[in-house]
């Protein structure tokens, strides 16, 4: 299955950090990357809002201000992917989130003007491949620019690690 034949909506909670600049340092210290990865995510954001990442459920879609992990190349996406977090969208990305969150296929989304349509814990559809942010809450709806086919055939692979398998360029594993 290619990136352009699944349903690309994710529906679920918002959870908003509307502050700008929150970057990957924030989102995962590096005493997190000293823990077993079943561990660290419950550092995920903690320096921000301690505590946050026990309250997240299964599905939960982050909402954030612009430049949402900007900074190192940590595996950002990764982590809040392993706290249950389904989805990303944020009035900007960092460069290297996106490419990270593309990497280890984490669904995100840019679309400048969400903070204004969504308040935490609206119910929200995200379709990634359209570009549209629609709060189920509220009724209001947010343009974005969709990902690429290119980038949503990563993502549906699995990530780049899944992607090079699939078509021979690295090994099985096992």
């Amino acid at each position: 299955m290619t990136g352009r034949d699944r349903d690309w909506v994710f529906t679920g909670r918002a959870r908003v950090f509307a502050d700008d600049d929150i970057n990957t340092d924030q989102i995962m210290p590096r005493r997190g990357f000293e823990l077993p990865p079943e561990e660290q995510s419950a550092l995920v954001l903690d320096s921000i809002r301690p505590g946050w990442a026990a309250t997240v459920r299964s599905g939960d879609i982050l909402v954030a201000g612009r430049r949402f992990g900007c900074g190192s190349s940590r595996p950002a996406p990764l982590v809040l992917a392993r706290t249950g977090i389904a989805a990303v969208v944020a009035e900007s990305l960092g460069d290297i989130f996106l490419r990270n969150a593309v990497a280890y296929a984490v669904p995100v989304l840019e679309a400048p003007g969400v903070l204004g349509a969504v308040s935490e814990g609206d119910e929200l559809d995200v379709d990634i491949a359209r570009g549209a942010v629609t709060n189920l809450t509220t009724g209001s709806a947010v343009s974005a620019t969709p990902l690429p086919p290119m980038l949503l055939d990563t993502i549906a692979a699995g990530g780049v690690h899944a992607l090079l398998r699939r078509d021979g360029y690295l090994a099985p594993i096992g």
